[in-house]
């Protein structure tokens, strides 16, 4: 590969941060490096980066590790990637030793962070052609909360199983382990195809004791930042999915290494995607390569996409997020297997603000996990 000639990022709505790598040779790759609600600190990374590795072959460097480093390192490693099969004329999947698939299972949300009105969002959905959902478990709860607010949940899934839809619930780390361990033992009549983050990622310890209480497949991994996060979760078992979000682990690269560390564990990979259409796509690339790939997060319409942006956006070829009975099909165009809208980029990004993160406060006037 010719030298790195520019590194180029831009802020773009709904809450998501691309970047563009130039060759010196006039090849171009796109990558993702969002990193919801912290745009800022990523472009500082990506700031220092352009300037250093213009001129290089590769990246190098000290530290390593943590979201915003690493998301940064995603951007890049991410472009690179479409930069090189392009000139190739190949998928990315071809790079890794091929696909394994010609089509991949894949969910939406239903729901937002203030579930409600469920059973009509997952009709939308089954209009869209998923067969799978994942929701928001509860809103913000206490650490001891009332139990009623854990029946609500079970409301809601009952009233989506019902429609025939497979259903994951995300406890998204905002429900702590006196309600945790409730909410689980009250799910697990449902068959649920996994729960999601019964406790933050950083409580190891809590999560195995909540694994070792069901038989709910446990799922995790967006707050974990390169194989060696994923590691002691794989070694103490107490993880059946694992959800590492490409734009979070440091791209292509870190996604195979974590996707063929979990299949020596039998553990199944459903990488988390609730961002951009470039993100989806490096996730595609390494799924369509990936043995113990299972499902594929899409943030078609997710509560988060707001303005007039969509996955749909930025892309000349929408068309290929087409969902068919539950499944889309691979690309097999070269690189990324898209084609992003450069001019859509360059407009939508001038003067694009940054996304920020909600906050929840509880009637104590206590700030509350999410």
């Amino acid at each position: 590969m010719g030298k790195i000639a520019k590194i180029e990022y831009f802020r773009v709505p709904p809450r998501w941060l691309f970047v563009k790598i130039t060759d010196e040779r006039g090849n171009k790759g796109w990558g993702e490096a969002s990193l919801e609600g912290h745009t800022q600190a990523v472009e500082g990374c990506l700031a220092a980066w352009a300037e250093r590795y213009v001129g290089l072959e590769a990246e190098g460097g000290f530290y390593r590790g943590g979201p915003v480093l690493m998301s940064a390192l995603s951007g890049i490693d991410i472009a690179l990637w479409d930069l090189k099969a392009r000139k190739l004329d190949v998928p990315i999947y071809q790079l890794l030793g091929g696909k394994v698939r010609d089509k991949l299972r894949v969910y939406a949300w239903i729901g937002g962070d203030r579930p409600s009105d469920v059973e009509v969002q997952a009709k939308a959905r089954i209009s869209q052609g998923f067969n799978a959902v994942k929701m928001n478990g509860t809103e913000d709860l206490g650490w001891l909360d009332s139990p009623s607010k854990l029946d609500e949940c079970v409301a809601r899934v009952k009233a989506v199983k019902a429609l025939g839809l497979d259903a994951g619930v995300d406890f998204h780390g905002r429900v702590h382990k006196p309600m945790a361990k409730r909410l689980v033992a009250k799910l697990e009549p449902h068959e649920l195809l996994f729960v999601e983050e019964p406790l933050l990622s950083e409580n190891i310890g809590g999560i195995r004791e909540i694994a070792s209480q069901t038989h709910i497949p446990i799922a995790l991994g967006e707050r974990l930042h390169s194989r060696w996060d994923v590691r002691p979760f794989l070694e103490a078992g107490c993880v059946d999915i694992l959800q590492p979000d490409i734009s979070h682990v440091g791209g292509v690269s870190e996604m195979r290494r974590i996707a063929s560390a979990c299949e020596t564990y039998d553990v199944a990979l459903a990488p988390h995607c609730p961002l951009g259409p470039i993100a989806l796509a490096a996730n595609v690339q390494v799924d369509a390569a990936s043995p113990n790939f299972t499902i594929q997060e899409m943030s078609l319409g997710i509560h988060y996409n707001v303005g007039g942006q969509d996955l749909t956006s930025y892309t000349t070829d929408p068309g290929v997020w087409q969902v068919t009975d539950g499944y889309i099909d691979l690309m097999t165009g070269p690189g990324l297997g898209i084609e992003v809208d450069e001019e859509q980029v360059r407009r939508l990004s001038e003067g694009s603000k940054a996304w920020v993160s909600p906050t929840f406060v509880g009637p104590g006037g206590e700030l509350r996990e999410w």
